[in-house]
């Protein structure tokens, strides 16, 4: 079993900074990305991704409910993410398009991934 507690407290900081944001900071650019909130969706929608492929489950479109519901979309993907994660056992691996990658390897880049983005919002 995993120690998912890393993603879940960096997912619900982040969720929880983009929460409180008002409307001007969530629309407002950073690099890369048209918006804030823009750079949260696409987060989650790798974190949702990451989630199904370590469940087996096919890939499916992860929607765009608007900048208001950013952090409710992180919290949820990396929600699911954790929790498909820690039902695996040690040494595991997820079948990713580019080949299997062991579990604790996408465990630790989705909490970098997170973290980037945190510090690329912040």
């Amino acid at each position: 079993m995993h120690d998912v507690e890393p993603l879940v407290e960096a997912v619900e900081s982040l969720a929880d900074r983009f929460r409180s944001l008002p409307q001007s900071k969530l629309l407002g650019a950073v690099p890369g990305y048209a918006s804030r909130a823009a750079a949260a969706l696409e987060l989650a929608r790798r974190l949702a991704g990451l989630a199904l492929a370590t469940e087996g489950g096919p890939q499916r479109e992860f929607p765009d409910a608007g900048a208001f519901a950013a952090g409710d979309q992180l919290a949820v993907a990396g929600h699911d993410l954790a929790a498909a994660l820690a039902a695996l056992p040690e040494g595991a691996e997820v079948a990713l398009p580019d080949g299997p990658v062991a579990a604790a390897e996408v465990l630790t880049g989705a909490v970098a991934a997170v973290r980037e983005t945190a510090a690329l919002c912040g």
